[in-house]
């Protein structure tokens, strides 16, 4: 049973309603739970079927969306980037934003503070997706990718700064949903001979300074300068 609240308040938070609330249950059964009840006899199946089904439903649907949203990335930039959204630590993010370790069926040995830990947490949310795929095929509906969207809408809104192979297009990407915001970059130093130079370059962004960067070319200068301004912006995995 879930502990201290019900169901329909994860459904709330998610956004969906199960047809079939048996792979809910069966996405929230972890292992450990569902060994001890099969030393009593029972068979209760544990959600790590679900939990391999929902990472490849994860994987599609965000490779997707990156395909769909970031066309001026090339395939290894859209690699990067889907890594960060399915890896452990992203999705233990999401699924403490859902207080998701409240609802999982634990054996007593894993209580505590496992109900915290982020593997069971990330795990578990993929079988949540796994079970909502199944849910939603038995009705021929998309609405699972909807649901991943809304899950992920935070994570995804910041996807755009989990490539390092192109500071500038990243920045310039993240100016760009302003619609008033003008990037530039200014040469504020030259220095040193022909053949050793050094350019001190300044990101702005309305005639503001949010980055600079010291480089032999004025081109790495700049992304030294985007680098620092989209730290600047709270970006810290660039």
């Amino acid at each position: 049973m879930a502990i201290g609240k019900d169901f329909s308040e994860l459904l709330f938070k998610i956004g969906y309603s199960f047809s079939d609330q048996s792979y809910l249950e069966n996405a929230l059964t972890h292992a450990s739970y569902s060994n001890e009840y099969r030393s009593k006899g029972l068979n209760l199946p544990s959600n790590e079927r679900l939990e391999f089904l929902g990472d490849a439903v994860l994987q599609i649907v965000i490779s997707e969306y990156l395909y769909d949203n970031f066309k001026e990335f090339n395939e290894g930039n859209l690699t990067v980037m889907r890594q960060k959204l399915v890896c452990e630590r992203t999705l233990a993010k999401v699924a403490e934003s859902i207080s998701l370790g409240d609802y999982i069926h634990l054996g007593r040995g894993e209580e505590g503070d496992c109900r915290k830990r982020p593997k069971i947490l990330a795990n578990t949310l993929e079988a949540l997706i796994g079970a909502i795929f199944l849910d939603c095929r038995e009705r021929n509906s998309e609405e699972y990718k909807e649901v991943i969207s809304s899950l992920m809408k935070y994570e995804f809104s910041s996807a755009v700064c989990f490539t390092k192979h192109d500071y500038k297009t990243l920045l310039q990407k993240l100016v760009e949903k302003d619609g008033s915001a003008v990037l530039e970059y200014r040469v504020i130093d030259e220095s040193g001979p022909d053949h050793k130079k050094s350019y001190t370059v300044v990101a702005m962004v309305n005639n503001n300074e949010v980055g600079k960067g010291v480089a032999a070319k004025k081109r790495d200068a700049e992304m030294a300068a985007a680098k620092m301004a989209l730290e600047l912006f709270g970006y810290k995995d660039v």
